[in-house]
């Protein structure tokens, strides 16, 4: 992979060679990880050992940049997954919040591919080994080759595709199946909003699947379920409730239409401040999976986007 060359490229090429790579490296980090923060600071810490490598010598700069996000990745994420041995209840990941009134994701904020990126893959993604999650997504989100994959991981060929084999029997049995197209996926999240707030019990329970469940992320400072809630019934009677106590304390509800992590979810505030990030997945024009997202923590520095009120 490594060949020198006859002149090594100015700080400026080197600087524009990562950034052009940038994009890439903080979509596998942010995928590895689940936390935009720590995201971050792994793209800086490649940038700071590119700054330190001899660029003439690295024939593939992507290649190289990759794999050393993807070794930095596997390394942190067991160090976290330390922390979340502990972590009260289900683990969500921190969202990435988009305008519905935007464009749809563009490559450049690292949502080429929504599904790639969604709360429901990462929430299956936290079941897998750091060596497993990194083959998985480096295989099947951007489709490196497993030469390329050996390289990242320090391992061969033969065992890479054995850790994306076992990856993907964990995912597809992990993940639970949604078949919306985008526009009638909001559509739906829209009428649930506005059954919601209205405090309709009986137009929320008929958007809601028979078996539908409920995942809740408090972190242990705030009330959520310390496992999956089932049924539709259950789930509508839920956000009945919520709605009949925040109307009882004179406080206002409102529910908001963003993107979270690519796909059309919800934004819930009372009395003005976010109090959730929900992603609902809707299959057969039913909501039939929820992620909630309520640990204050995760949620300290979401900017509400303008103009989402349902």
């Amino acid at each position: 992979m490594n060949t020198p060359s006859h002149a090594a490229p100015s700080a400026d090429a080197g600087l524009q060679e990562f950034q052009r790579h940038r994009p890439r490296l903080f979509g596998l980090a942010y995928r590895m990880l689940g936390q935009r923060a720590e995201a971050e600071d792994l793209v800086q810490d490649v940038w700071l050992r590119w700054q330190d490598s001899d660029h003439a010598a690295v024939a593939q700069p992507e290649a190289w940049l990759v794999a050393t996000a993807t070794r930095l990745a596997i390394d942190r994420l067991r160090r976290l997954r330390v922390e979340r041995e502990h972590y009260a209840g289900f683990w969500l990941p921190e969202p990435l919040i988009q305008p519905w009134t935007e464009a749809a994701p563009s490559s450049e904020d690292l949502l080429e591919r929504a599904h790639d990126v969604s709360t429901a893959l990462l929430f299956v993604l936290e079941q897998l080994t750091p060596e497993e999650r990194a083959a998985f997504l480096l295989r099947e989100v951007f489709d490196a080759d497993y030469d390329e994959m050996a390289q990242a991981l320090g391992r061969s060929e033969a065992a890479c595709r054995q850790l994306v084999h076992r990856a993907r029997a964990h995912v597809k049995a992990g993940r639970p199946r949604f078949d919306a197209p985008a526009e009638a996926h909001a559509e739906l999240l829209r009428r649930f909003a506005q059954a919601v707030q209205g405090g309709n019990l009986a137009q929320i329970q008929a958007l809601f699947a028979p078996d539908a469940v409920l995942i809740s992320d408090g972190g242990g400072k705030v009330p959520s379920f310390g496992k999956v809630l089932e049924s539709g019934r259950r789930l509508a009677l839920l956000y009945f409730a919520t709605a009949r106590r925040v109307r009882r304390e004179g406080q206002a509800q409102t529910m908001h239409l963003v993107r979270v992590n690519g796909l059309p979810g919800l934004v819930r505030c009372i009395g003005g401040q976010v109090e959730s990030v929900q992603t609902l997945l809707v299959e057969n024009g039913l909501v039939c999976c929820v992620y909630t997202l309520r640990n204050p923590d995760k949620l300290a520095d979401l900017a509400l986007p303008d103009g989402s009120a349902v």
